[in-house]
């Protein structure tokens, strides 16, 4: 099995890599000659990650969420499945070089850096844990897509402005659709943080014996989800919409990014594992 292992470690950047082509050559090319099918290349990528990441867990005895490199993995297979999701929920496939990318960054560092052999605490080895740390990156990643749909938005719209109708003019989905797919990434991202902090609430004090609800990371998070739940509310029923929404979430976003950086780096916080 390791030798499986280790070897989809050195595949899936490159099927990332693949499928990033793909997506970007249907992109830029005259005529879009791959819209039905690179979706299938994605699909196919997704299905090797899950079945590497279900064969490392299997393993080690533990969901990869050990050290950074394990997390970058993940990372790249959240962002991806999130924007996977997407798309099948909408059908508007012109954007996901955009997302895919990121993906390509994560996996590849992961894939030069991650190791096969090393301790793991007990701790990390429960799956609700587990269950809690992957669900809280499929909603930051929802939250990331969200912000790259919303960059999108101000590309386009400063392009309007200034009449300018050249590739991403052409290649780019309306700004009416360029804000309903960041509000349905951050509505996506909000579930699925929720999720992670409810686990995180019901479970995590019987785990950590020195756990705090003062804890850095929890408030941090806590006050991400706050004003995503409220963005959220504000657009469905105080008929928020376009350039507002747009900046509201990556404010969010900028925001919940320094959040992490600084719950991470400089607080002192029961989550440090390694």
């Amino acid at each position: 099995m390791l030798a499986t292992i280790e070897f989809l470690n050195i595949v899936l950047p490159v099927l990332y890599l693949f499928t990033f082509v793909v997506y970007a050559y249907d992109f830029f090319a005259e005529k879009n000659l791959l819209t039905n099918s690179k979706r299938i290349f994605l699909f196919i990528t997704l299905f090797v990650h899950i079945f590497y990441l279900l064969l490392r867990t299997m393993e080690y005895d533990h969901t990869p969420i050990t050290n950074k490199f394990e997390i970058f993995s993940l990372l790249a297979f959240s962002i991806c499945f999130s924007y996977f999701i997407l798309e099948l929920l909408t059908d508007i496939r012109g954007t996901g070089l955009f997302i895919i990318f990121f993906s390509v960054v994560f996996q590849t560092v992961s894939t030069f850096f991650i190791e096969h052999d090393y301790a793991v605490p007990d701790v990390l080895r429960n799956r609700l844990l587990g269950l809690h740390v992957i669900s809280a990156l499929l909603g930051y990643s929802g939250i990331t897509i969200s912000a790259v749909y919303g960059v999108l938005f101000l590309i386009l719209y400063k392009n309007l402005k200034a009449s300018k109708f050249g590739l991403i003019f052409n290649r780019l989905p309306s700004l009416e659709i360029l804000e309903k797919l960041s509000f349905y990434s951050l509505v996506i991202g909000f579930a699925l943080l929720s999720v992670a902090i409810t686990i995180g609430v019901i479970w995590l004090p019987s785990a950590f014996p020195n756990f705090s609800y003062t804890d850095p990371k929890i408030i941090g998070t806590a006050i991400v989800w706050f004003v995503y739940g409220t963005g959220i509310v504000s657009k469905l029923f105080a008929n928020w919409y376009g350039k507002k929404v747009i900046i509201f979430s990556l404010s969010g976003f900028v925001f919940a990014i320094l959040s992490l950086i600084f719950t991470s780096t400089l607080a002192n916080t029961f989550h440090s594992f390694y």
